[in-house]
C-alpha cells in the first residue's frame, strides 16, 4: 500500500488551538470543547497551545539569513501533518490579535505555502454580545488570500463568561447543538477534501501580476 492510500484510510487529522494565552480563557475553555467535539466524531485533534507558535516581529532581513523562529516552524510543521485546522481567536479592538498574524506572516514564507488549499474552521468566544465575531473576519483575509478554504460558518460565542456550566459545556441546549453541528459540518467537508482533492496545485498571490524575482509571490 502506497504512502497516500494509507493517509486516506487514517482518520481525519485536525489542528486545533486558541490563540489566547491567557490562564482562565474563555477561548481556550471553547477550544478543548471543541477538540473533545471531534474525538467523539471519530477524528484526531491536535491541541496545540499558541505559546509554541509565538514569534517575535516578522523581519525580512531574518527571514534572508535562513533564519526562522521555532515558534514559526513549528506552526508549519503542525498544519502539514494535520488535514484540516481550527483556531479559536479572541478580538481585540474589533480585531484579530496581532499575535496571530505575526505568526501567520512568518509561517506564510515557507514553500510549499502551508496554508494552501488547507481548510479551517475559526471560532471566538467573548463576554460581547457579538462574541468576538469581527475579529473572525478579520483573520479570514489573510488565510484565504494565502490559499485556505475558510469554512463559511464561523461560530461566535456571546456572553461566553456566562455561557459554561459547572463541566465546561455550554450550558444552553441550543447553543449546545449549533455548536456541535458547526463542527461536524465542518469535519465533513473536510474529510471530502481529503479524499476528493481538488484540481488546484499552485497558490499565486496575483495570477494578473507581471513575474518579478522582487515580488513574485507562487508556490508550485
Amino acid at each position: 500500500m502506497n504512502p497516500e492510500q494509507i493517509r486516506k484510510d487514517e482518520p481525519l487529522r485536525i489542528l486545533i488551538f486558541s490563540v489566547s494565552m491567557r490562564k482562565g480563557s474563555l477561548n481556550t475553555k471553547l477550544a478543548k470543547l471543541a477538540t473533545g467535539v471531534i474525538k467523539e466524531l471519530g477524528s484526531t485533534a491536535d491541541f496545540a497551545d499558541m505559546q509554541e507558535f509565538d514569534v517575535p516581529s516578522f523581519n525580512q532581513d531574518a527571514e534572508v539569513s535562513g533564519s526562522r523562529p521555532k515558534g514559526a516552524e513549528e506552526f508549519r510543521k503542525r498544519l502539514l501533518a494535520n488535514d484540516a485546522f481550527i483556531i479559536v481567536s479572541p478580538e481585540y479592538n474589533a480585531s484579530m490579535p496581532g499575535l496571530i498574524k505575526n505568526a501567520i506572516d512568518w509561517v506564510s514564507r515557507y514553500r510549499p505555502q502551508p496554508f494552501n488549499e488547507r481548510h479551517g474552521l475559526l471560532m471566538s468566544a467573548s463576554p460581547s454580545m457579538a462574541g468576538g465575531n469581527r475579529g473572525l473576519w478579520s483573520l479570514r483575509i489573510p488565510l484565504e488570500h494565502l490559499g485556505a478554504r475558510i469554512f463559511p460558518d464561523m461560530f461566535s460565542l456571546a456572553m461566553a463568561h456566562e455561557a459554561f456550566n459547572a463541566d465546561g459545556q455550554i450550558a444552553n441546549p441550543v447553543l449546545a447543538k449549533r455548536f456541535r453541528d458547526n463542527i461536524a459540518a465542518f469535519m465533513s467537508l473536510a474529510e471530502a477534501a481529503k479524499h476528493y482533492p481538488c484540481i488546484k496545485k499552485a497558490w499565486v498571490e496575483f495570477l494578473g501580476e507581471k513575474p518579478d524575482p522582487v515580488i513574485d509571490r507562487v508556490d508550485e
